[in-house]
């Protein structure tokens, strides 16, 4: 295994000293020494990975120094743009190190949504003309990829790519993880918005743990599943998937449970829901600062106004809640609404430890749903 500490030392050797990205299970170590060890202005987890590339080049233009960018390989969607439209050596040839941890990799068990993420990285980085390596496991080694790294960047004024695999890095624990306030934990929140609204309502559940959750109350409730659509992947997405259900069912009361993460990463889908403005939508976002399923990097969601944004993109009624007693009122308020509502719950970090995960594959949950639909 490799310290996160012997990594850190051998980038900052080659001059690198700005880290931007998404966190992801493989690199929490990672993530968790450079948070705990590196300024917050020299370390930004960006809203999303197409993001933190746009801030990596702005620290490239501004000092001339490598930068890095880490995430998970499903992140790699999200940079495909700017890494070919911004930093590709025939554009404006900006060199950045690439971190990317390897779910789904093949000949390993992982979930569904990782399989085809794991597949294709090393073909989507071959078809967009970046070097790689398989990170070694053994610091020699290593040394001599990373040389061959910033002998790449430099020469071809562009990005390389280093691709982590499960268990690459060794244990750090994240000393800086400052808790935050809330009434409730995430699951007891889910519990209470899942029997509040009525059998008939229909939910969609963004990616992470709050889809598991959902997932094990229901069973714990002795409910069918039928009328949740588990959003395992896409993380960023479940709003919209929502919204395009809501649009076309109008009779039918459409829930969204959100995170604070996966809001924040395609925010700008707020905008749309707020401007289409369904009667029958309820956004529920719950918030505890933290990218949670991935080691609990923060997020800027607890120094933000989410309640303030939703209102400004035209979300009819907004409410906030930070206890039980406060949550069964917004949700209350939110039945008797007549128009978009938009919730935000501070709950709590982390998930039980025998948290499981949904049993039906993604194909069974969406004929299932298709069903309920119907």
């Amino acid at each position: 295994m490799i310290t996160p500490e012997f990594f850190y030392k051998e980038l900052e050797k080659n001059g690198t000293d700005f880290f931007t990205g998404v966190p992801d299970s493989l690199l929490k170590d990672f993530c968790a020494y450079l948070t705990d060890n590196v300024p917050a202005e020299q370390n930004i987890i960006a809203a999303n990975e197409g993001n933190a590339v746009g801030l990596a080049a702005g620290h490239y233009l501004a000092t001339g120094r490598v930068p890095l960018v880490y995430m998970q390989n499903s992140g790699l969607g999200n940079t495909v743009n700017p890494l070919l439209s911004l930093a590709d050596p025939e554009v404006y040839a900006v060199p950045m190190v690439l971190v990317v941890g390897w779910r789904g990799e093949p000949g390993f068990h992982d979930e569904p949504q990782h399989v085809q993420q794991g597949k294709c990285t090393c073909s989507l980085l071959d078809a967009m003309h970046i070097p790689y390596v398989i990170m070694s496991d053994e610091e020699e080694k290593l040394r001599t990829q990373i040389a061959w790294c910033y002998k790449e960047t430099a020469r071809r004024s562009a990005p390389f790519a280093f691709i982590v695999k499960k268990g690459t890095f060794a244990p750090c624990t994240l000393r800086n993880n400052v808790p935050v306030s809330g009434g409730m934990t995430r699951e007891q929140a889910i519990e209470r918005i899942m029997l509040s609204m009525g059998t008939e309502t229909v939910f969609v559940s963004t990616t992470g743990m709050a889809s598991r959750e959902l997932f094990e109350l229901r069973e714990k409730h002795g409910q069918g599943h039928k009328s949740d659509f588990l959003t395992v992947g896409s993380m960023g997405h479940a709003s919209q998937i929502a919204l395009g259900i809501a649009l076309q069912d109008k009779a039918r009361r459409v829930c969204c449970i959100d995170g604070d993460g996966a809001a924040i990463m395609h925010m700008g889908g707020m905008a749309v829901i707020g401007t289409r403005a369904p009667a029958n939508y309820v956004h529920i976002v719950l918030n505890n600062g933290a990218h949670d399923s991935v080691g609990g990097q923060p997020t800027v969601g607890r120094d933000i106004d989410i309640c303030g944004i939703a209102r400004a993109c035209g979300y009819r009624r907004v409410f906030k809640a930070a206890s039980a007693g406060e949550l069964e009122s917004a949700l209350a308020e939110a039945s008797r609404a007549d128009g978009l509502c938009f919730v935000e719950v501070q709950v709590l970090k982390g998930a039980r430890k025998d948290l499981g995960r949904p049993t039906t594959t993604p194909l069974q949950n969406k004929e299932a749903f298709m069903e309920f639909l119907k």
